[in-house]
């Protein structure tokens, strides 16, 4: 039987703490303290509990390299780490021993295999998703969903201001002032959407041709190369956009990829009726988002980027850069036109891989972004210290 363990493995060591009243009653401390293994494996769904001998036996397996181990066929340990897919055996046809049911995390691994991750950047990947996660349940909870909570809880906030001693400090001449200036200024986080007023069509189809349209294109050594109004590294732009529109004129409500090259819209199958629900989900339950216009989930095909940064220690860091270039044109290309605007990195990833059929391992959700008419009331507190948007009697 020829086998090796998955192509990506971290294990951690898990301290876990309860009371004992036996403990305490015979005067030692009355906690126990256990320790546990746990293989965490970037193609699996959730970190595995291991023994100790596990453990061994998978830091003794090469990732690479098939190795005959027919003396452990019926070793309980590797037909466990099999059944988990931390092992996988090789099923080549005719091949003596081998089996006929595969886990399928075994193909989980072939395709994370061939996308070129980074070790570190796929483990933070994979179990950062979230599922079921209700933010603003959590944050109250905690006492930090408003700002006077947020300061009692963990009191003054660190200084954005830190300089070495005895610094020396120089004047700069005043900054121009020019329409950009303005646009800035009245660019600010949208917490407060109109429902009630469609977005017209022309507005919704400059904001995507904007933020994600490609504007040109060249050739260089035979690879065609795209250029969009956001920088992104290699110039490989991985990043697509996926729809949920809720309230825009001649667009029926649904689920839609934008196709960034000839500007259309795929529709994909959904409930309409549905979408007031998937939307309040997508965004952890932050209702003051949800009732956006449009919704933008912001999908990183992983793949393209390490097509050319092959297990880059950077490779993921780029990407995720370019989800926050990609959500400022946004902002400033809706505040332009009139419109608000959010970002938030508080979503539920895995009910979006599932409605927009994303395979993780290949292309994910970084962030979503929205955009609408801003409604007339702020009825959820907005940061506009400026006072570009709201007057001082909002």
């Amino acid at each position: 039987m020829r086998i090796r363990r998955c192509a990506i493995l971290f294990f951690e060591p898990r301290e876990e703490v309860a009371f004992a009243l036996a403990e305490l009653l015979s005067g030692r401390g009355g906690v126990t303290r256990t320790l546990r293994w746990y293989a965490l494996a970037p193609h699996l769904p959730a970190p595995v509990e291991i023994s100790a001998s596990a453990r061994d036996l998978l830091g003794s397996l090469s990732p690479s390299q098939w190795t005959e181990h027919s003396a452990l066929a019926e070793d309980a340990n590797l037909q466990a780490l099999i059944g988990k897919g931390l092992v996988v055996q090789d099923t080549t046809a005719g091949q003596e021993g081998a089996s006929t049911a595969v886990p399928a995390a075994a193909f989980d691994d072939a395709r994370l295999r061939r996308v070129h991750w980074h070790p570190l950047a796929a483990l933070l990947h994979a179990f950062t998703r979230w599922n079921g996660v209700d933010s603003v349940a959590d944050a109250r909870t905690a006492g930090i969903d408003t700002a006077a909570g947020l300061r009692e809880r963990h009191g003054e906030p660190p200084s954005d201001r830190v300089l070495p001693d005895a610094a020396e400090v120089r004047d700069l001449p005043a900054a121009l002032q020019t329409e950009f200036d303005a646009l800035l200024h009245r660019r600010a986080t949208c917490r407060n959407f109109d429902a009630a007023r469609a977005l017209p069509l022309s507005l919704f189809s400059t904001l995507l041709a904007r933020t994600f349209g490609v504007q040109a294109r060249v050739q260089r050594g035979g690879l065609v190369f795209d250029k969009k109004n956001s920088p992104s590294g290699g110039g490989l732009h991985p990043t697509s956009a996926c729809l949920i529109v809720q309230n825009v004129e001649g667009i029926a409500p649904g689920l839609y990829r934008y196709l960034a090259d000839s500007h259309q819209l795929v529709a994909l199958p959904f409930d309409a009726a549905e979408l007031p629900a998937l939307a309040l989900e997508a965004v952890s339950q932050q209702d003051w988002f949800a009732n956006a216009h449009c919704l933008v989930v912001l999908v990183a095909a992983f793949e393209r980027t390490f097509w050319k940064y092959r297990r880059h220690d950077k490779g993921y860091r780029v990407i995720t850069l370019e989800a926050g270039h990609i959500s400022q044109t946004l902002y400033l290309s809706a505040t332009e036109l009139g419109l608000g605007a959010f970002i938030t990195g508080a979503i539920n990833e895995r009910p979006l891989e599932r409605v927009f059929a994303l395979d993780p391992l290949t292309e994910g959700a970084l962030a979503i972004c929205g955009f609408g008419w801003r409604g007339a009331t702020m009825h959820a507190a907005e940061l506009d210290p400026a006072g570009q948007v709201w007057t001082r009697a909002n």
